[in-house]
């Protein structure tokens, strides 16, 4: 969960050093602005404690490396060992990212997450045979172990999972190989991140505001100036420090790209997208419907953009232009208003779900405001089971501090769904029903504050947040799935991928999404290099298609009752219990073909509809 897009406008200006103090209302006592990181371990110490005795524990798996058809016992005993140590795996891991993130300036806990991400690389080597020695058992005599013992249950879907990926498992050799090659293969994200956090010079600008340091946060924050100069010199400086780099960055994630298509070959996969989307079982169809329909739809997002232009006063539309709120809206959120607004928001989902959210949310889950070092950006993390999901936000006191909060609650809210309706085997879900949680929370939120609106302004002020969620989570995601698919095509074909080429193919893509009416400065091609999620292999599409699904369930959920309400919850608490298109699917909402799209994109332009009567 992320830092793209939208959230990228919580970060802040780099002069923000403090987190500013918790404003309690209505007598309520004051919310936790920080998360509590001892309800995973006391301290470091007991964690590195923690992390010897899981390495001392790895040996055992390979006391059952070829004895697991001796019966259905056997194979339980052994699955279940494998589980118990991924389970404490991942709440090592959990604590090592989060202490990372708190200040990664900080040499010692940027040190134990390599640590952590070493461990999971032994794991994976620890326990490579297992599928190959499943599939060498075969189909028949697997299915006869769970039917015959009871105790297999929970792990029946993910035997299935296996049997089905038979074509794209290695041997035991070959599958050890890959594993040992997880932290060698994480390297381009790491030196990406490293120089754009740390190492790269950003520029520095004088504004009416004072001066800023363009970083990431600084940038995010400045682009939406009101002086329209200001925001041109926002974005002539920010992607000139980046174009500097641009063969450093090529460099980097053209190698990113090789090592998806390493990965992809090695598993006899045709594609590095077919092997993206074979994990979670996802019809290629539905990535390339995704930006079909997405294209088929561009001429109201161009529309939406001459409105913007028009609200905006200008004669032309400029990229620079796309940031700056049409509307003025003088309400503070800060953190006990944001929850206060949530909960009300997310009343249509039940008694259950409003109980659950309101303990959590006064739990101290939270890391919210920036400082120092933190990580920008927000996120959920939830991989101790056995805990509770963690938090982190950078938090901002207006609306679009408010709707990530909604947002990323979605995402915890789903956690803690899923781990009280499903065992730990089953619990972890996908990012395609992921951002499906979090985006119906959003819409929940807009809604909401759409019915309490004063004035003509205000509604136009939400009416845009809509918008915008077309705009940045659908159109921009999209055009960034189109821009991956294109360049590991190209790469795939045996062509180069130099910083300049990747430049060229992001900045036609930028002038085919914006439309002939949005003048785009060729230097603006460079912005592929701010985008980081284009290291995680095929990731991007999924915001996509969850805000595609999510508009589906909150009309559902909004126009409907308990049925449509319970049909919603039940995606949650499926958790990782089926695959995610299936999990749509019985919930009344089918992504294989384009009637979501369609649809989205009709609540769209009905969304204009109603800005141009406001503004006529």
């Amino acid at each position: 969960m992320t830092t793209l897009s939208r959230r990228d406008a919580l970060f802040l200006a780099a002069a923000v050093a403090a987190a500013p103090a918790a404003r309690a209302q209505g007598g309520e006592p004051p919310l936790s602005m920080t998360w509590d990181l001892t309800d995973l371990y006391a301290s470091d110490a007991a964690w590195e404690a923690e992390r010897k005795a899981l390495m001392a524990e790895l040996p055992k798996i390979a006391l059952y490396r070829g004895r697991l058809g001796e019966s259905a016992a056997t194979l339980r005993t052994a699955l279940q060992l494998v589980s118990d140590l991924t389970r404490r795996g991942a709440r090592l891991f959990v604590y090592a990212s989060l202490k990372a993130d708190e200040d990664l300036q900080v040499a010692a806990n940027q040190e134990r997450r390599q640590v952590a991400v070493g461990l999971f690389a032994e794991f994976g080597e620890a326990t490579s045979w297992i599928n190959p020695e499943v599939l060498a058992l075969g189909a028949e005599k697997i299915r006869g172990f769970v039917a015959a013992d009871p105790g297999l249950a929970k792990f029946r879907f993910g035997l299935e999972d296996t049997l089905r990926l038979a074509p794209h498992t290695l041997d035991a050799a070959g599958e050890a190989l890959i594993a040992q090659a997880t932290q060698t293969l994480s390297g381009p994200q790491q030196i990406r991140q490293q120089l754009v956090s740390s190492d790269l010079p950003w520029p520095e600008v004088e504004l009416k505001r004072g001066k800023v340091r363009l970083d990431q946060q600084g940038y995010t924050a400045a682009r939406s100036s009101p002086d329209r100069t200001e925001r041109k010199l926002v974005f002539d400086r920010f992607f000139g420090a980046l174009k500097t780099y641009e063969s450093t960055l090529g460099a980097s994630l053209s190698t990113q790209v090789q090592g998806d298509i390493f990965q992809a070959k090695a598993r006899k996969y045709p594609s590095a997208l077919a092997a993206a989307l074979g994990g979670p079982n996802i019809p290629e169809g539905v990535y390339r419907t995704l930006v079909a329909e997405a294209n088929r739809g561009l001429p109201i997002l161009h529309r939406y953009f001459d409105i913007r232009r028009r609200m905006l006063g200008l004669s032309e539309m400029a990229y620079f232009d796309i940031y700056p709120p049409l509307t003025k809206l003088d309400l503070k959120f800060d953190v006990p208003a944001s929850r206060r607004l949530t909960v009300e928001a997310v009343r249509p989902l039940g008694p259950e779900y409003g109980k659950l959210f309101a303990e959590a949310s006064a739990a101290k889950w939270v890391h919210v405001y920036p400082q120092k070092g933190k990580r920008t950006g927000a996120y959920v993390n939830g991989g101790a089971y056995d805990v509770h999901p963690y938090m982190l936000l950078n938090h901002t006191d207006d609306y679009e501090g408010l709707s990530t909060y909604a947002h990323e609650w979605g995402h915890a809210m789903h956690t803690v769904l899923a781990v009280k309706h499903q065992p730990y085997e089953l619990y972890g879900y996908p990012t395609f029903t992921a951002e499906v949680a979090s985006t119906v929370n959003e819409q929940l939120l807009v809604s909401h504050m759409l019915k309490g609106v004063k004035g003509r302004d205000e509604r136009l002020f939400y009416l845009d947040r809509v918008c915008e969620m077309m705009r940045s989570t659908f159109f921009r995601q999209t055009m960034f799935a189109e821009f991956e698919l294109t360049i590991h095509e190209v790469a795939e074909k045996g062509e180069a991928l130099s910083g300049k080429r990747l430049t060229e193919i992001y900045l036609d893509l930028l002038k085919r999404y914006h439309g002939p009416r949005v003048t785009i400065d060729p230097l603006y091609g460079i912005e592929w290099a701010y985008i980081q999620h284009f290291y995680l292999n095929f990731y991007v599409y999924q915001y996509a298609t969850s805000v595609t699904a999510a508009s589906a369930f909150a009309e559902k959920i909004l126009g409907g009752g308990a049925r449509e309400r319970d049909a919603y919850l039940g995606v949650l608490k499926a958790g990782g219990s089926d695959y995610p298109v299936a999990v749509l699917q019985k919930a009344g909402v089918d992504m294989t073909g384009p009637e979501p799209y369609r649809a989205m994109l009709t609540k769209f332009s009905r969304t204009l509809d109603e800005m141009e009567r406001l503004i006529a």
